[in-house]
């Protein structure tokens, strides 16, 4: 059980690589309570499949909040000494933004990276690494590709361990 002390993990892979089941599995073995902190939204049957199948696979115990754009405000509402809360997932969050307001986006991302330091407890991250592939044929993709690379790499430097997962194995890229 952790004595106050901050820690951030953050998870990055691809699409189903088992990211989201071994950060779930982190925040279970911190013996914290539990919140998650969900930035999809349900626009159609397909995520809210997706959606559904996440609840089910996290089982009770945990507090979920859903929270598509004001993130700063739920991890500010939500982290305390004695909780792991567990964000699901910043690509999304990303994707929320560069849709509702492009222009707010860097100031989002800048309000994000300031109030982490402040934050206690566990706060484990989750996000889709999409920049191994080819550069993006339209401008808004290839905006999506760089802004994700650029939040990607602020968030490595302030976490504490970055996880990158490859068929569900996680490899170590850093840790304190």
């Amino acid at each position: 059980m952790f004595q106050g002390r901050q820690v951030i993990e953050f998870f990055l892979g691809g699409a189903r690589s088992g990211k989201s089941r071994l950060a779930e599995q982190s925040a279970l073995d911190s013996g914290m309570e539990l919140v998650y902190i969900a930035t999809a939204q349900m626009r159609d049957g397909e995520m809210a499949e997706r959606i559904t199948h996440h609840r089910q696979q996290r089982g009770n115990g945990w507090v979920t909040v859903e929270e598509s754009l004001q993130l700063v405000t739920a991890l500010q509402r939500e982290c305390r000494h004695n909780r792991c809360v567990l964000v699901d997932c910043l690509t999304l969050w990303l994707s929320n933004w560069l849709e509702h307001d492009p222009a707010g986006w860097q100031q989002a991302q800048a309000e994000l990276l300031a109030l982490l330091p402040t934050l206690k407890g566990k706060i484990i991250f989750v996000s889709n690494e999409v920049g191994q592939g080819v550069v993006p044929v339209n401008a808004l993709a290839r905006k999506f590709v760089d802004e994700s690379g650029r939040l990607h790499q602020a968030l490595a430097t302030i976490s504490d361990t970055v996880y990158f997962v490859i068929a569900g194995i996680p490899q170590v890229i850093k840790e304190k």
